[in-house]
This record gives structure tokens, sequence and C-alpha cells, in this order.
């Protein structure tokens, strides 16, 4: 998600930025009066248009070198009972004039797009004398400014405005009028690879029947959505003693499941470190708002230029490298990995069960990634519409048609060029790691310290190969958002696993640490303690603000030097300076932050953050594409639609674990063998558990969120020491 994050981000701002707009923005444009005068002949479009097109001929519609074809001969009948419906006043007709958009107002502002009436437009639905129906049809037409109003770059970005007309229609008859247009009101040619209508920006009425796929999601919800409620049925009405209820039916009572996701623990335990619900749910918040910006950013806004002045703030900064929530959650992981797992094997004499580990962790994570690749998919699609729907996603959902078995594989980061569902890249890297743990826990156990300074060589290795990559191919992440050297070699900075394992890493080493020094009290003096502080936050405010002169001013650049060094040591700076929250926090030096992070309040939306995260795009896209007038671009109004959009996205997340999560986290529990191996004498009652995130399932068992989580990705949860160790043991 990172990736969808930077490249979005930066593809935002880069259409500002790139404008160069600072005389602008102070007053410096030099704009001729007849160059203005030239841009306002457009300003009533529609009226032009059905103006000058009263009389329309089969040779306005066809594009020159072209024979007509049926469907321009059905265009030209349907745009002749246009203009004679204008001639007789008809309402139909004048609506289809009427839901056309303009050259807004306020170009100078940055309104650089009227999105008209966009449901006037296909609710058209006119019968003619021959009992053929004509519907209307909805497209934006871009306008180019730049050859209207001299090279002015503030000029460079196209203005687009809404156009309606028979559906019959193609948008290549569309762009062929609308040239002829522009070349007879301000005298505008244009080359043959401008075009000013697409064919993807159209849209009508009609929707496409359900296909199998789309019925068989629609089937399986329902199937899971039946039992779920049958269970909680029998649960709420006919079992007095929840004790007594069926192992399978609580499984998936909602009731049951409610009842874990909402139980809040108040009593400490020496076992649960508390703080990692607060890290959690604030890395997901800072994703979730990095994610609003990006559709803010990109939204039909009335004043897109003051997204450059906002880009020169330290709040960018903020929003920008909200990528690092990212190496938060490769940190944790990482360390839960070593943590809990070296505690299994030193209780089964260094003994792993590899393949009922794997077998686990693939079953934790994925149904609620394959139910969301059908979503996304095929019922995404049918939740909404809008002028902008379909068109303007995070990424292409068409990609799943071909490519959904990668993701479903985790390898969709080395072998798609087009990923589905793309902010799942984090689950594929992490699950690479995971596959890799085995070997890194066996080096750590057997060699102890030695084993550990290997782990080291391994993350200083892999952060020396990114800085080389990106030194000798000048493949810049921060200005280009994605690492393309001048000689066109291509390496992804961002979701590959080599180039993000440095937090995975730090994050495993310092759950080493933690398991060595498990039981033990460290005591610090007052100026260590604050040094440790001091150091921390240097390290993270760093990491957040480092690049802020160079986006302040864009007459500063960065040598690729300069940002090898920041990138591949930033990955390792982040996880370093958690590591010490985490650790003073556990020992007793956190303060408020301890107390913050720790609040019992963080610990349902920590349980259901793999839930948010896998769905939290749904709601964005769905409530960016409906989007039918213009916004307003301010920190304030992204504050609005970040919390409503983050409303809905709990909300979503709570029904897809009562439905999906939850009942195939508990199947799974109750399917897998010796999951829960004996209780051994030896084991203390503060160690009986590492999980803070029970669910209900056979004798209370817990059923622990997956491992994983993403900067953009789902959150990690942390697992519970006796499911780790019947996973682990042999």
């Amino acid at each position: 998600m990172a990736r969808a994050t930077v490249v979005l981000l930066i593809s935002g701002l880069a259409m500002v930025s790139a404008l160069d707009l600072g005389p602008e923005l102070n007053g410096g444009i030099e704009l001729g009066v007849r160059d203005y005068q030239r841009l306002n002949k457009l300003r009533h479009l529609s009226e032009d248009f059905f103006s000058h097109y009263q009389n329309v001929t089969l040779e306005d519609l066809v594009p020159e070198g072209r024979l007509p074809t049926v469907q321009d001969l059905q265009c030209y009948a349907e745009f002749a009972q246009l203009t004679a419906g204008l001639a007789t006043g008809s309402l139909w007709a004048f609506k289809m004039i009427d839901s056309w958009g303009s050259v807004p107002a306020g170009i100078l502002k940055g309104h650089l797009k009227d999105l008209g009436h966009y449901d006037e437009c296909v609710a058209i639905e006119q019968t003619l004398e021959s009992s053929h129906t004509l519907h209307g049809k909805y497209c934006l037409a871009s306008l180019p400014l730049q050859p209207l109003l001299g090279n002015s770059t503030m000029m460079k970005i196209s203005v687009q405005t809404a156009v309606c007309f028979p559906a019959s229609c193609s948008a290549s008859n569309m762009d062929t009028l609308l040239r002829r247009l522009l070349k007879q009101l301000v005298g505008l040619e244009l080359s043959n690879n401008q075009t000013l209508v697409g064919e993807s920006s159209c849209k009508t009425s009609e929707r496409e029947a359900y296909d199998a796929v789309t019925i068989f999601t629609i089937v399986l919800l329902s199937v899971f959505g039946g039992l779920v409620a049958l269970a909680t049925l029998y649960d709420y009405f006919l079992c007095e003693d929840q004790k007594k209820l069926p192992a399978l039916l609580k499984v998936f009572s909602a009731r049951a499941n409610s009842r874990s996701l909402f139980r809040i623990t108040t009593e400490p335990s020496p076992n649960v470190i508390e703080c990692l619900h607060g890290i959690r749910g604030m890395s997901l918040i800072w994703v979730f708002l990095g994610h609003d910006y990006v559709i803010g950013i990109t939204s039909p806004n009335i004043n897109t230029y003051d997204v450059y002045t906002w880009a020169k703030t330290p709040f960018m900064n903020i929003i920008y490298e909200g990528v690092f929530a990212v190496d938060s959650f490769f940190f944790i992981s990482g360390m839960l990995v070593a943590m809990v797992a070296l505690r299994s094997m030193e209780r089964a004499k260094g003994k792993l069960n590899i393949p009922l580990m794997y077998l686990h962790r693939y079953l934790r994570l994925t149904p609620i990634l394959a139910v969301s690749i059908l979503v996304y998919l095929k019922l995404l699609p049918l939740m909404g519409d809008g002028p902008l729907f379909g068109n303007w996603n995070f990424d292409s959902y068409d990609s799943c048609n071909d490519n959904w078995y990668w993701t479903l594989l985790y390898i969709q980061n080395y072998a798609a060029d087009q990923q589905c569902l793309l902010h799942a890249w984090y689950l594929a890297i992490d699950m690479q790691l995971y596959i890799l743990a085995p070997a890194l826990l066996i080096i750590v156990y057997k060699w102890g310290k030695k084993g550990a300074a290997v782990v080291l060589l391994l993350l200083l290795g892999l952060a020396a190969y990114l800085f080389g990559t990106m030194v000798i191919n000048n493949n810049s992440l921060i200005f280009s958002g994605v690492g393309v050297g001048p000689d066109g070699y291509r390496e992804d900075l961002t979701d590959l696993t080599h180039n993000r394992a440095s937090g995975w890493l730090v994050g495993f080493l310092f759950g080493y640490f933690l398991h060595t020094i498990r039981g033990k009290a460290i005591r610090l003096s007052r100026p260590a303690v604050w040094l440790g502080w001091l150091t921390c936050l240097a390290l993270l405010f760093t990491c957040i603000f480092a690049m802020h002169p160079y986006g302040k001013a864009k007459s500063q650049t960065l040598p690729i030097l300069n940002e090898a060094f920041y990138v591949s040591l930033s990955r390792i700076a982040w996880p370093l300076g958690l590591s010490w929250v985490v650790f003073a926090c556990m020992q007793g030096y956190g303060g408020l932050a301890n107390s913050f992070l720790s609040s019992p309040l963080w610990q349902p939306l920590s349980k259901l953050s793999f839930c948010v995260y896998m769905g939290h795009l749904l709601i964005l896209n769905l409530n960016g594409g409906r989007t039918r007038v213009n916004t307003y671009f301010s920190n304030y109004d992204l504050m609005l639609r970040f919390w409503h959009d983050f409303g809905f996205s709990v909300l979503l997340a709570y029904v897809m674990h009562i439905l999906i999560e939850a009942p195939c986290g508990g199947l799974e529990s109750l399917i897998l063998p010796n999951r829960r191996p004996a209780p051994q004498p030896e084991l203390q009652p503060a160690e009986s558990s590492l999980e803070p995130n029970p669910s209900p399932a056979d004798v209370e068992k817990q059923a622990p969120d997956p491992v994983n989580g993403s900067a953009a990705a789902s959150a990690p949860h942390l697992e519970s020491k006796t499911e780790i160790e019947s996973n682990t043991t042999s």
C-alpha cells in the first residue's frame, strides 16, 4: 500500500508542483487580454455547440480518413432527433444541454473540472417515433488551455468539463465534433494524438448483467450471513448457559464474537505488550489519513493550486511520510515472530513444526483476502455510481481477473506486473518473511548472540543493496514515486521484499533481545531514560521532516547520494525509534506515552485493524467515486472527509469480522490438529498467554488475528504463546 500511497500522492502533488506556480500565486501571471477573451468564448460551450450543429451532417460526426460505420449512422439519426427536439422545445432535449458543464469559473485559482449534472444526463430516456429509445451518455471532455492562453506554465493542465449526447454516439464522434467547434470558435488546431473525449470517461444508465463470479460472491456472503444469523438466534434465544453452547455454533455466533471483540482487558499482564495496541491503531489511522489526502488532492477541487501552498508546509510531511506506518507494522510483526516463537522453541527444546506453522498463517490471512478480491472486483462496481466512479481508484481492480491467484499465493509483488488488490502487497512481503523466519529462528536459537549477529549482517547487507541500487542506477523514490533510472532500469523500491525487509529484521532482533531479558527488570537512571527518549524522538522526527527543505523550495534538489542515504537508513531508524518506545513502556519508563498507547480504548480497533485495512479502500473509492459536485481543499475539509470515511470503514470491518474473519478463524482452530498442547507443569500463570485479542472458539480458545499488518496494510496482532507453541513444536 505504501506504493499506492507514494505514487498517487506524488502524482497529485506533482500535478500542481510541477507547474512552478510560485510567481503566479503571488500575482505575477502575465495573461494577455486577447488570450483571456479567447477563453471566455468557451464559457457557454453547450449553447455554442448545439447552435453550431443545428444542421449536423454525417461528415461532421466522422473523423477524417475513416469511413462511416453503422454506429455512426445511428448516432447521426439520434443527433438529428436531438436537434429537432431542441427546435420544438422538448424537455428531454433541453435536459441534455442543461447537464453540460462549462469552462469553470476560477481557473486561475485551480478550478479545473466542471462535472455538470451527471444524473440529469444519464436519466434521459426518450422513446422516439420509430419505437427506438434514446438514452443520454455522459462523458468528461478535456480542453487544453495552453494553446488558448499562451505558454503560461500555470495552464499546462487541461480543463475537464462534462458533455452529454445520445448514447449511440461514440466518444470518437464527440471528439470530432468538439475539435471542429474549437477550431471554429477560437481557431484551435489540435494534433491527432491529443484526445478531447475518451470512451473510458463515458457512462450511461445501462448496467452489465451479473456474471457467474458476481453471483457466486453474493451467494457466498449470503451463506455466511445465514449461518451467522442462525447461530446468533440459537445463542440468544435457545442457549441459557453460554458454556454449553456447541463449539461450532459459537464459531458463527455474532453475539459470542462481538463479546470477544469488544472485551476490554484492564488488568496488566507482564506477558502482554499493551502499547502495541496503540501503536497499531495509530499506524492504521496514519495510513487512513494519508489515503484520504490522496483522495482530497485528486478530487475535483475548486482551489487546486492551493495544494501547492499546502505542499510546502511541515504538515504535508506528516501526511506524505505516512509510509513509515508500513515499517511500524513490519517491526511489530518481526518482533512478535521472534519473541513468541523463541519461547515456544525453548519449551520444545528447539523443535519447530514448520508445515503446521505455515498452514496456520495461510489459513488466518487468506479468507479475508479472498473475499476482499471478490468484493473489490465484483461488488464495488455495483455499490455506487457517479461521473468519477470506476475511473478514479487507487488501482485498477480489473487486473484481478488475470492475477488474483498470485495474490492468494502471496507472491504478487514479484510475479505480477499489475497486482490485484494493490494494497495487499504488504501481506506478500510479510508472508515471504514469515516463510524465511524458521531459518532465522533456528540460527538465533542455536547460536545465540552469534546468530543475532548473522541477522544483523543480513539487515546491513540488504540496506547496502538498496543504497547501491539507488546510487548506481540513479533511482529516485521521493521525486518520481518509482525507482526508474535514466537508462530505463527499474527497481521497485517499495514493495519488493529485499528492499523492505529492514523494519522486519530490526523487529526480529528486538524480539530476540526481549526474549533474552524476559522476566528481568532493567534499571536505568533518569539521565539514561531522558537520553533514550531524546534519541528516539530525534530518529522519528528526522525520518518525517528530513525532506521538508527540499519540498519547500523547488530550486533545491536532493542529490541521489543523499536520497539513497535517507531511504536506506530511515527504514532502519524508524523501527529503532519504536524499539525504544516498546522497551520503555514495558520497563516502566513510558510515562505519558505508555498511558496513551496502552489505553484499553485501543483494543477493539486493534482487533479490527486487519479488516479495517482490507476494506477501507472500498469505502474511499466508493465515497470518492460518487462525487457529483466540486470540492474544496483544506485540512479541515479533509478531516471531515476522514471521519466519515473512517467511521464507515470501521462498520464495514465489524461486518467482515463477524461474517468472515471470526468464523474462519474459529473453524481453523477446531480443524487443525495439535493446536493446544497439554499444559506444562513448569508454566507460570503469568506466562499463560501473550494474546491480547481473544475470540470465541472451542473451550474459549484464543483465535488471534494475523501477525501482520500494513502501512498501508493490515495491522499485526500479537499471537498467543499457546497458539504459536502448538504451531511450531512437533
